[in-house]
């Protein structure tokens, strides 16, 4: 990884954890509007509860596996010319020019 990558990746990590920080105050916020006041007997949750619901609903209704298929059918549909200009544009996305992008790719051969 390049030294420009670092922040980039730092920043996209802190995104990805305050979205999820986000959307459980969101659950939490929404489960004490609405579930108290439509099913008699249940209770208002704390934040960590709403973490719960959150990583429970993905376990449920999601699932881990991920997009990955598609992602497959879409590259097999691709020809070599838009393969090697998807590589070039995720090499450079992190801030890797080409030299070092070809000393990278020569090293992992």
């Amino acid at each position: 990884m390049s030294m420009s990558c670092k922040p980039r990746c730092g920043k996209f990590i802190i995104l990805i954890v305050l979205g999820v920080a986000a959307l459980s105050g969101l659950v939490m916020a929404l489960w004490n509007w609405l579930m108290p006041a439509l099913f008699f007997g249940a209770r208002e949750i704390g934040y960590l509860q709403a973490v719960g619901i959150l990583v429970l609903s993905k376990i449920l209704f999601g699932g881990f596996r991920g997009h990955g298929h598609w992602h497959r059918e879409r590259w097999q549909q691709m020809t070599p010319e838009e393969r090697e200009k998807f590589r070039t544009g995720m090499r450079n996305w992190c801030g890797r020019n080409k030299n070092e992008s070809a000393a990278a790719d020569d090293w992992h051969a």
